[in-house]
């Protein structure tokens, strides 16, 4: 099982502030943010629910390849608003909310690109 996720991020401050939006939603809130003098020059963010960070960014900038995470949801609906929530954000389509037959008959996703081309999705697998 995994504790938690980190990556770095090419711009620290905007990409702070879209997983803010994008990312409240799913009930995630940033629980922790270490600064660059705690460590070792760097600064990170800490998003999570129940007190618990499990979704890291750092800025020690950009990765050469994008990456994807998923990030479960309570339900459709959750889905749909964290869709809506980082387009608003100034996330860009990677995969409108909808069922994804091909991983299972419940597979429910949307995807958006994060300001560094990140695949970031949001998931249900409960019926509707």
């Amino acid at each position: 099982m995994i504790d938690h996720i980190g990556f770095p991020v090419s711009d620290y401050t905007r990409a702070k502030a879209f997983y803010l939006k994008a990312l409240a939603p799913l009930g995630y809130g940033l629980i922790m943010e270490v600064t660059q003098e705690e460590n070792a020059g760097e600064a990170a963010a800490g998003f999570g629910k129940d007190g618990k960070p499990d979704f890291w960014i750092g800025s020690e900038g950009g990765l050469n390849k994008p990456m994807h995470v998923a990030i479960s949801a309570n339900d459709r609906a959750a889905v749909d608003a964290f869709y809506k929530a980082a387009m608003e954000a100034g996330g860009r389509d990677n995969g409108a909310p909808g069922i994804r037959a091909h991983y299972h008959p419940n597979y429910y996703g949307a995807f958006v690109l994060d300001p560094d081309g990140h695949n970031i999705e949001a998931v249900c697998h409960a019926p509707a």
